[in-house]
């Protein structure tokens, strides 16, 4: 059976894709099977084919395993707002039983390397009270935590951690994703952010003129994932 990992980040627009398609494309490399899921999008196109997501797309282009499109991305809105409003005003009820039965079949393909991403950071709301982070819950998947570097980000991601933690699930990893790079004190934030994340970082992307899963990949490290020992 293969690793699965839920992969969420300290906020909405800090390339959460960009970093779980570069950490797909780095397991590929590895010669890994690979398989991908963003149960919930919004901001979907408006396609011959159906809606599709951007961000679907990405991590589909990245899977080894034979995905159709509904399996990585079975719930797609056109509006570019909160996944619990749009799925609301689409008269749906977006919660964690009508999500985890459509990640569970991927998961069930049993890929070496399977991330599931979340959208927004980890207390996106879905219907009542529940929240996507109580999918990662019901799922039991460790986290990988996507930080977007500006200011700001300590505390986003610091609160982020605690929450992770408090809902019982382990922080696997991090990854640094530098937004700003006129970031003042950039080195100083990554070093803080090291010292005080009790995980391992997975790998400091820097601010890419063209961010490709190849080029991200370049700057991620899967060893602390141990990986290797997959059966």
């Amino acid at each position: 059976m293969g690793r699965a990992y839920f992969v969420t980040g300290t906020d909405t627009e800090i390339g959460k894709t960009t970093i779980a398609a570069g950490l797909l494309h780095a397991a590929r490399h590895a010669g890994l099977s690979t398989a991908a899921a963003k149960p919930v999008a919004s901001g979907c196109e408006p396609t011959a084919a159906g809606l599709r997501n951007p961000d679907a797309l990405a991590l589909l282009g990245e899977c080894t395993l034979p995905l159709a499109y509904a399996e990585v991305n079975p719930l797609a809105f056109a509006p570019p707002i909160a996944p619990h409003l749009a799925a609301r005003e689409a008269g749906l009820a977006l919660n964690v039983a009508t999500l985890a039965p459509a990640v569970r079949a991927v998961l069930a393909k049993e890929a070496d390397f399977t991330l599931v991403e979340g959208a927004g950071g980890w207390r996106v709301p879905l219907a009542g009270r529940e929240s996507l982070s109580d999918l990662a819950v019901a799922l039991g998947l460790p986290v990988i935590l996507v930080v977007g570097v500006r200011l700001g980000c300590i505390n986003h991601a610091l609160l982020s951690a605690e929450a992770i933690a408090r809902d019982g699930l382990p922080l696997a990893g991090w990854v640094a994703n530098v937004m700003d790079p006129a970031t003042s004190r950039l080195e100083e934030n990554l070093a803080t952010l090291a010292e005080r994340l009790d995980a391992p970082c997975l790998g400091q992307v820097p601010h890419l003129p063209v961010a490709t899963p190849a080029a991200v990949a370049a700057h991620l490290d899967l060893a602390p994932l141990d990986l290797a020992s997959t059966p």
